[in-house]
């Protein structure tokens, strides 16, 4: 079965420049720490190749390291055990990510009620009530703040398709994002 929320696109299609990196689940296991070390690899790869295309470095590595940071922690925040692949590109400006994990049935359910949400409202308005309301409860979490930042901060395109197999209680999801950064 498969069920996919906002945005749907063929993400790094036509894309000659892109990279894969696969963060394997091994002994010495993956945390979200390991989250900002990959997005300023991704940051710098992506944004030493744009200003030699005539583009702003700083303002290319500045959005595809928050872009992929983003994303990145929270498929390690969120992931049932196995590897997380990272899949990016990068033509004429536009920036593109696909991360793919796995996450446990329940974990699914969750994040698709909170994606039901912010697909359906004003991600300007649901980030100020988001924030107002994290204010008033310093336990609040999965609230959506960073998805919702890329959404009206950076205008990012988002999707995900969760692919569940079966009975299993394993689902794999594939979050997507497209960043325009000229």
């Amino acid at each position: 079965m498969s069920v996919s929320y906002g945005e749907n696109f063929n993400l790094l299609d036509r894309k000659p420049f892109s990279s894969t990196v696969r963060l394997v689940d091994g002994p010495l296991g993956l945390t979200w720490q390991h989250s900002s070390i990959t997005a300023e690899y991704f940051g710098e790869f992506y944004g030493l190749h744009a200003a030699a295309g005539g583009f702003q470095y700083n303002l290319v590595r500045h959005s595809v390291v928050y872009l992929v940071n983003e994303l990145l922690e929270n498929a390690l925040k969120f992931r049932a055990p196995g590897d997380i692949e990272i899949r990016t590109a990068f033509a004429d400006g536009s920036f593109e990510i696909v991360v793919s994990n796995l996450i446990s049935g329940a974990t699914a359910e969750r994040f698709r009620k909170l994606l039901a949400e912010i697909v359906a409202r004003d991600p300007g308005e649901l980030l100020i009530e988001r924030i107002e309301a994290n204010a008033a409860d310093e336990n609040s979490s999965g609230s959506g703040l960073g998805l919702l930042t890329l959404m009206n901060d950076y205008e990012a395109r988002l999707g995900w398709r969760f692919d569940q197999a079966g009975t299993s209680q394993i689902t794999q999801l594939r979050s997507y994002a497209a960043l325009e950064v000229r």
